[in-house]
């Protein structure tokens, strides 16, 4: 069951962290601001009028913290399994040089790697 929830949380995030960071949804919370703004005379600016920005404002920073938070460690776990990669690739290309030179007793020429 845990693994279902992290699975899904973690599309979740992915699809929200690609769609909120379009200029798209800039345009749609510039709107809804806009929108918001126009409406104060309306509303004649009210304590509730004030609140109702104050509160969507709130609400979504808090629940941004945690998908940014996630993504962050979704991309610090995937540069870590990379550099353990590039460890491996340079323990192995090491041990290939030390290899030729105690063969040749000489510094072979190196090969290209990539």
């Amino acid at each position: 069951m845990q693994n279902f929830i992290t699975n899904r949380f973690e599309l979740l995030s992915e699809w929200i962290s690609a769609n909120l960071g379009s200029p798209y949804a800039f345009m749609i919370a510039c709107a809804v601001v806009l929108v918001w703004a126009i409406s104060g005379p309306i509303f004649a600016y009210s304590d509730t009028w004030q609140l109702v920005i104050n509160t969507g404002t709130t609400i979504c920073t808090f629940l941004m913290v945690f998908l940014l938070q996630n993504t962050g460690n979704r991309t610090i776990a995937e540069m870590h399994d990379h550099l353990r990669e590039l460890q491996q690739v340079n323990r192995e290309l090491l041990q290939e040089l030390r290899a030729m030179r105690a063969e040749h007793g000489e510094r072979p020429a190196l090969r290209q790697v990539a």
